[in-house]
Order: structure tokens, then sequence, then C-alpha cells
């Protein structure tokens, strides 16, 4: 049977050998590296601005509850339906029932992760709807039949001539190694999808709870298409995504651009408040909003991790990650990768299936250092590698920690362990590698180095004794 643990073992097994893969991924995330690092500079204290969106997001955090009812009553009053689902399962049963209801056979979408989280396609799919992507990202992952390698640049682990071979066998293009002519190519197809679709579907980067309004960022204009030329548009959206007020976009939208791309701001920015009103000319003549639980409120109780939910899913923190550059985003097997996935996939997964995660960190602080709302990312793997210990820690575990906590804290005794070490590590060396070797698992992927010629405690006391 396979497990989360299983196939995460077996995905790193073969991604970390194709090391012309894991160079493509860390060259391209270095020069992410130096255009964000431009952009900041931009700002008048960009660190200012990381406290300030982290001050915003908390304080819709701590009042989500009546942030939701103040954003749906404005929505609802501009003719907006609203569902509440309190897991995947509700939110994809609403969905299809309004598919049914206006008859849908074709569905056009923008890029929406938590849509991927409650695995939508499929279910409209096994419907007998035709589901089209319309990210260009988004859009050639589906056409191979993959799930996205990161949550802002879904594609980012294909070059250019995998792309246009995908293009060639799915949908009949001329073979080109130019980036502009393959978009042309994705553009042109696309167009006729969105004249055919009965329905568009979105996600939301932010609702604003004042105005009554659904925020879209995006840098190629399928947004907008996807949200104003079907006649049904359906956003879902995770309840942590609403903060106060309109005003508080204006730090939101710079910081998301910054972290997530490195522009100072996206290139398309909607906003969206209901159906066509009368008077209007153009959008949907129905706008249903879709607000998915889906075990957020579980991480809302948990005093100690519930920051998690400030996410604003820039990817800031894969983009910096020396595990995520390594392994790819396919290996984690989640639908949001990384150090942030790492950390919430437990909560709306299950802790034990996938504490794995938490433990595929180098624990450098990296993600916590560049995340533009100031999560305590590194801390909360700690926190969820304890909390896994403590739910359902092995015997031997448990046992082992014990013992290591005892030697730590009597000097005297670890320092006799020094001995023990030395003799242990000698007795390893003839085994190393072979099938006895007690040490194999953990040698086939690291090195464990000899242990120094003196200890630190012993050359500090020959110091001692010279300077006497």
């Amino acid at each position: 049977m396979t497990t989360p643990l299983t196939q995460f073992k077996s995905d790193t097994k073969e991604s970390t050998v194709d090391f012309d893969h894991r160079k493509w991924m860390q060259t391209a995330l270095k020069g992410y590296e130096n255009t964000r690092g431009g952009v900041e500079e931009t700002f008048g204290d960009f660190d200012q601005a990381k406290r300030t969106g982290a001050a915003i997001k908390w304080e819709a955090i701590e009042n989500l509850d009546t942030l939701l009812e103040e954003m749906t009553q404005n929505l609802e009053a501009r003719g907006t339906k609203i569902c509440w689902a309190g897991n995947g399962a509700e939110a994809v049963d609403y969905i299809l029932r309004v598919a049914e209801d206006c008859d849908a056979k074709k569905v056009i979408k923008s890029k929406c992760m938590t849509t991927e989280e409650i695995h939508l396609n499929p279910a409209m799919q096994k419907a007998g709807m035709e589901v089209v992507e319309s990210d260009l990202g988004e859009f050639i992952v589906q056409l191979r039949g993959e799930d996205p390698f990161h949550f802002v640049f879904p594609a980012m682990h294909l070059k250019r001539n995998k792309i246009s071979k995908v293009f060639e066998e799915k949908i009949g293009s001329e073979p080109s190694n130019d980036p502009e002519e393959l978009c042309m190519i994705a553009r042109s197809y696309m167009r006729t999808k969105y004249c055919e679709a009965d329905i568009g579907i979105s996600g939301a980067n932010f609702g604003v709870a004042e105005t009554g309004m659904i925020s879209i960022t995006e840098n190629e204009g399928n947004a907008r298409l996807t949200t104003s030329l079907p006649k049904v548009h359906i956003a879902v959206m995770g309840i942590e995504k609403v903060i106060p007020k309109l005003d508080d976009l204006s730090i939101m939208l710079p910081l998301l651009g910054t972290a997530g791309a490195g522009q100072w701001l996206t290139g398309y920015n909607s906003m969206i408040g209901g159906p066509r009103q009368e008077g209007e000319v153009d959008g949907p003549e129905e706008f249903h909003l879709v607000l998915v639980d889906n075990h957020r409120t579980r991480l809302l109780a948990d005093p100690e991790q519930r920051d998690a939910l400030r996410c604003i899913r820039c990817g800031a923190c894969l983009n910096v990650c020396p595990i995520f550059k390594n392994i790819g985003g396919h290996s984690y097997g989640t639908t949001y990768q990384g150090p942030i996935g790492s950390v919430i996939t437990p909560h709306l997964r299950g802790l034990q299936p996938y504490k794995h995660l938490s433990y595929s960190s180098s624990l450098c602080g990296a993600c916590s250092e560049t995340c533009p709302v100031k999560i305590d990312l590194h801390h909360h793997l700690m926190r969820n590698r304890r909390d896994a210990v403590v739910e359902k820690g092995g015997t031997m575990e448990r046992f082992a920690m014990r013992q290591f906590s005892k030697v730590m804290a009597r000097p005297k005794l670890y320092r006799s362990c020094e001995g023990l070490m030395r003799l242990g590590e000698k007795c390893w060396r003839p085994l190393k590698g072979k099938k006895a070797d007690p040490l194999k698992a953990w040698t086939q992927t690291r090195e464990l180095h000899p242990p120094a010629p003196k200890s630190f405690h012993k050359q500090w006391k020959e110091k001692q004794q010279g300077k006497s």
C-alpha cells in the first residue's frame, strides 16, 4: 500500500539524483532572488512593510468570524450567492449542483489552489464536463496530467522543448522553441474556450470585508476573461483570505507581487463585488462565492500555530528553501509544497500521515526570514515534530530521547560518553555500506563524519593549563 511517506521517499530518491534538473531549479530560483532583492530596495522600509502586512492579517485571523459575516452580507446585498463549505466534499457538491442547474458542459478556470485542494477538476470531469485551466502554467501541467509543481509557478520545472512537445501532442501545434510563440499557441487555443464556457471558476487572493469584494491578482489577464465572459462565475476561497479594509490592499498587493514574483505590483488586479448589476454591460449573470473551511478552523484553534493562516500564498518560502530546490514540488505529494505546505498540510490532512514533511527541513530559518507576513515557519516545523511524537511517538524513540536528555543535562556523564562514541565509530567503520550496517538508512544519503581527535572540552582544558 502506498502511503504519503512511501511516495515521498520514492519521489525524493528519484529527484535528488537528477542533477541537471536540480541545477535548472537552482538557477531559476537564483534569478528570482536577485530580482526580488532589487524590488525590495524600492520600499522605504521593507521590513516595516512586512510588519504592517503581518498586523493586517493577524487582525483578520483574530476577528475571522465577524469579518466573514461582514463580507458575505455586503456581497449578498448585491445578489451574490454564498456557500459555506465545511470541507472539500461540501464545496464540490455545491459547485456540481450549480453546474447542473445551468446545464453546464464546458468550464474555464483561472488559477486557484483551493480547487486543487478540494480536487474539483476530477469531480467535474467525472460529471461529464470539459474543464480547461486558463493560467498558462496550469494549462501546461493539465495537458501533461500533472499536479502543479509550485503553487505560484506551476510549470517551472519544464523547459521550452518539453512545453513545445506537449503542445504538439495534445493540441496539434507546430514545434517551437520561442517563448512568445509558445504563449501565442496557448492563447489561440484558449480564446474559443472562454467564449464557449458555461461557467468560469476562479480563486480569490483576498476577500475585503469592508466593501464585500474579492481581489484577484494575476499576470496574464486570463482571470478577467474567466470571471467576465461566462454567464456564471464561481469563486472558491479559503476562509482565511479575508482582510478587514479596502485600504489594506495598498500594502498587501505590493507585498504579494514583491514576495511572489519580484514585481513591485502584479500586472492585473481585479475587484469583484457581485454579478452584473443593473445598467452594467458586462459581467456574469450569476456570481457564487464558495467559502472553504476544510480544517482551517482546526488550525485556527491552535494558539501556537494559527499565525500560519496569515499565509498569502506568495510562494516565497518555497523559492528560498534548500530542500525544495533539491527535491522539487512534486515530491511533496501535497497541494501546498515547501515550508508552508509542510506546516499546514498536517493540519489540513492529518498529523500522522504527513508528519514526515516537517522533518524534511534543514531548519535554516530562510523561510521565516523571507515570509512577507512574518509567519514563524521554521519553529512551526519543530512544533509539528513535537506534536507528532506527543500524539503517537514510538517506544524506542521515546526511550532514546529520554536517555539523550539525561546525558545532555549532566556534563560529567556527557564527557564519559565521548570514549564510547569513539569506540562505536571505530566498530562501525568496517560495516559501512554493507548489509549489516546499522546506520545504512542514514548513510545512504548522508556522510557520517568521524569524531574530532580531541573534544572541545579537552582542547579548552589544555589551553587553560598552557596559560598557567
